[in-house]
């Protein structure tokens, strides 16, 4: 235990939902005093940096509810209970995607936003590529595109892809292909 640990004093829930649960901790601060915390429990998700033979980057793009718009995003999904990573990114990019892929390797692990959640992100590389019909989840609606690393950076710009696991995956990308020249 360091010394800026917080120990929690009260614990209150306030949510139970079935994809976040949300609560309100009390906890001591390390000058003895109380603060509040409001905190996002998530059981995590996994991400997948796919890249076709062409060198593309397989995304979707969806409508995101709370930001009010269309994004352009990599495959990514929450893991079920006690769900293994690779099993749980395989299902994803198949689902959302269509594509399976014959190599994989596990990129970084990361969290979203430790202010207020606990959300941890498993970023997975998917190489050799085969396509198949996607299966989007009944309450998903996305569609699938590759795009080049250029075609990637403009969206960024344009504020079409502006989520953390995208952003992160293109920093990625960029960096593997700069390892390769």
């Amino acid at each position: 235990m360091s010394h800026y640990d917080e120990p929690t004093v009260k614990s209150e829930a306030i949510f139970r939902g079935k994809l976040i649960n949300v609560q309100v901790d009390t906890v001591r601060l390390p000058n003895g005093k109380t603060a509040t915390r409001e905190l996002v429990k998530h059981p995590g998700a996994v991400a997948v940096l796919a890249l076709t033979d062409d060198n593309r980057l397989v995304v979707v793009e969806q409508y995101r509810k709370p930001l009010e718009k269309m994004t352009v995003e990599i495959p990514a999904g929450k893991l079920e209970p006690n769900e293994n990573l690779i099993v749980c990114a395989k299902r994803e990019l198949a689902e959302e995607t269509g594509y399976t892929a014959r190599t994989w390797a596990h990129l970084i692990s990361f969290y979203t936003s430790p202010g207020f959640a606990d959300e941890q992100l498993h970023l997975f590389t998917a190489e050799d590529l085969e396509d198949g019909s996607a299966r989007p989840d009944e309450d998903e609606f996305v569609t699938a595109q590759a795009i080049t690393l250029h075609e990637a950076w403009d969206l960024m710009q344009e504020g079409r892809i502006c989520d953390a696991k995208t952003v992160t995956a293109v920093y990625a990308w960029q960096n593997k292909l700069l390892k390769n020249r």
